[in-house]
């Protein structure tokens, strides 16, 4: 089995009809599925902030206020590397319009038997009428929107509101049903707004977005939103605002967004661009309607007696510490300071403090460019801020800097319209990164440095959707050397189990795993990688090692780590058959020859 059907399969689902049409109207019709009861997670906090209940808060974290960067969640006890932190359901979530034909939208999987669709919206889908009861509650008002907002869209393309408008529909119809005065709706109301400090161009999409919202409401004026608690403008600035600032990616368990998702516990982690622990979407929940399960997993141990002297002492300064703060990133850290300063100040109106981003003695692998002398050291990448540009290791200056800045300023113009024309024409797009990635790498660019890390992530993508059931050779390599550099790079800047780095390197290690169409016994004195035959195979199975490994860190030890995790080992288990099957078939060859000598 190759490794491009392993990404087709989550593609395409064959949809039916389950919900039959009958002639009640739409009321009557909602008796007849039970409502979703939302049971409420038996480990809550104590009461903090207003009141504010937060649900699903473990016993060793605790909710504290610092100084500088303000409430957050700590550590009581020490916390090892792989451990869950935190795991629950969302507050709210939609799927993002591409995957409505390929997801549940009560527990956000894929189904390999295919999915049933709503008759009436012809929209949502489910994996079995069990999905569709739970969701009920809140997709009988959501069926209703979705209809009347595709009579009146100007085009097909326009016939589904974006997930924001969707999610924001479910968490106002949600508070309704809770009420006002709930916990959930606290809860929600709780969750940090920038409204008054948001940038212009976060101010226009917010401006948007609440319109859109007004309309798939089914209301003529935001004046109307009064049954939803909010009675001003500044109400539903502040609802905008919240939603935006709070929002998280729903991913797929190999980090494939899907969707949005709000969760107002896991909104209190704050900030750094090298983070202690991480948010993912494992599936790792035996029981359907606990998915999609959200789970904050630490990186690295966290222990709250590490320099505990020192931590009260820069408390009593008023300065901040983050020895025992439990922190993750809001943004991609694989991208440079200045973008990583840039969107946390247009979208969450703070500058980071983080050591990494305030380190100055030590080259940023993100910003990096090989020595001109080849001694295997690193310069920092030119750029306007600094002058001079020297190895680290044997001090050798960069005599064309102008060269360099030309080439990231053409990788970066590169990557942007790449991206954008990913979905709409793939050819012109894999031509374009095809092009400029050597042009940067003979720039002297480390595999780590952006915008070549991203090209490389980008290039790779489109190489494996380029995978088909008749795979060539040469395409299925140069894929396996995309893969390999992209891993090279990402570990140079992200920790060991950072789950970004885990599912680069499974990917890697499962596209060797891939049956060669044309195996070669022995490769051109020009081409070193990937091996052939039985190497690349032993290849493959210590590489998926590595990776299972690593995916048991940043899916979590208990998950097995998680989905991908589990799907690796199965690969390993059935590699190690493999290797043992070859073993034993040039063991009895030789034997066989060693008989035939004695004969």
């Amino acid at each position: 089995m190759s490794f491009a059907s392993l990404k087709y399969q989550r593609q395409s689902k064959a949809s039916r009809s389950y919900v039959t049409s009958t002639n009640h109207s739409e009321e009557s019709h909602s008796t007849t599925i039970p409502k979703l009861t939302l049971s409420d997670d038996p480990n809550t906090s104590t009461p903090s902030n207003g009141g504010t209940v937060y649900h699903g808060i473990p016993e060793n974290v605790e909710v504290r206020v610092s100084a500088i960067s303000g409430r957050g969640l700590w550590a009581k006890n020490l916390i090892k590397a792989g451990s869950v932190i935190i795991s629950l359901r969302p507050y709210s979530f939609a799927l993002a319009s591409r995957c409505l034909d390929s997801h549940c939208s009560s527990c956000a999987t894929t189904s390999n038997s295919g999915l049933l669709r709503c008759t009436k919206c012809h929209t949502v889908r489910y994996c079995n009428a069990t999905c569709q009861t739970n969701d009920w509650s809140l997709h009988r008002l959501e069926c209703s929107a979705l209809r009347k907002w595709a009579k009146s869209a100007p085009s097909k393309k326009l016939s589904v509101p974006s997930d924001a408008v969707r999610c924001l529909g479910r968490i106002l119809w949600q508070k309704k049903k809770e009420g006002f005065d709930s916990s959930w709706s606290k809860e929600i109301d709780a969750l940090q707004s920038h409204r008054h400090s948001l940038q212009p161009r976060v101010v226009e999409n917010n401006t948007y977005l609440a319109h859109s919202l007004v309309r798939y409401l089914g209301l003529s004026s935001p004046g109307e939103l009064s049954e939803f608690g909010i009675v001003s403008a500044g109400d539903l600035a502040d609802l905008i605002s919240r939603f935006v600032t709070n929002t998280f990616a729903l991913t797929s368990p190999s980090l494939t967004p899907v969707g949005v998702s709000v969760s107002p516990l896991v909104a209190l982690f704050n900030h750094s661009c090298d983070p202690g622990a991480v948010i993912v979407f494992p599936r790792s929940s035996r029981n359907p309607a606990e998915e999609p399960q959200m789970q904050v997993i630490a990186l690295r141990d966290i222990s709250p007696n590490e320099e505990a002297s020192i931590n009260h002492f820069l408390e009593a300064l008023s300065l901040t510490s983050d020895y025992y703060q439990i922190l993750t990133s809001y943004i991609d850290t694989t991208l440079p300071r200045s973008l990583r300063q840039a969107a946390l100040e247009e979208t969450y109106d703070f500058t980071c403090q983080c050591e990494l981003c305030h380190d100055g003695n030590k080259i940023d692998p993100r910003e990096s460019i090989w020595c001109p002398k080849s001694c295997g050291g690193m310069c920092p990448a030119p750029s306007d801020e600094n002058e001079t540009y020297q190895c680290e290791k044997c001090h050798a200056v960069v005599a064309t800097p102008g060269f360099i800045m030309d080439a990231l300023r053409i990788g970066q113009e590169a990557l942007a319209k790449a991206t954008s024309i990913q979905n709409t024409d793939h050819d012109k797009a894999l031509q374009l990164t095809t092009n400029i990635i050597p042009i940067l790498v003979s720039a002297g660019l480390t595999p780590s440095c952006h915008p070549l890390l991203a090209l490389i992530g980008l290039h790779k993508s489109f190489l494996l959707s380029s995978l088909s059931a008749n795979i060539a050779q040469e395409l299925l390599d140069e894929t396996i050397r995309t893969a390999a550099k992209h891993y090279m790079g990402l570990s140079a800047i992200l920790c060991d189990g950072h789950p970004v780095r885990a599912v680069a390197l499974a990917e890697f290690g499962k596209l060797l795993a891939v049956d060669e169409p044309h195996p070669v016994t022995s490769l051109p004195t020009n081409i070193a990688f990937p091996p052939s035959g039985p190497s690349r195979l032993k290849a493959a199975y210590e590489t998926l090692v590595r990776a299972r490994h690593e995916l048991i860190i940043g899916f979590g030890r208990n998950n097995d780590g998680g989905e991908l995790g589990r799907n690796i080992r199965e690969t390993v288990v059935s590699l190690e058959k493999e290797l043992g099957v070859w073993t034993q078939g040039i063991h009895n060859t030789l034997q066989d020859s060693l008989d035939s000598l004695r004969k």
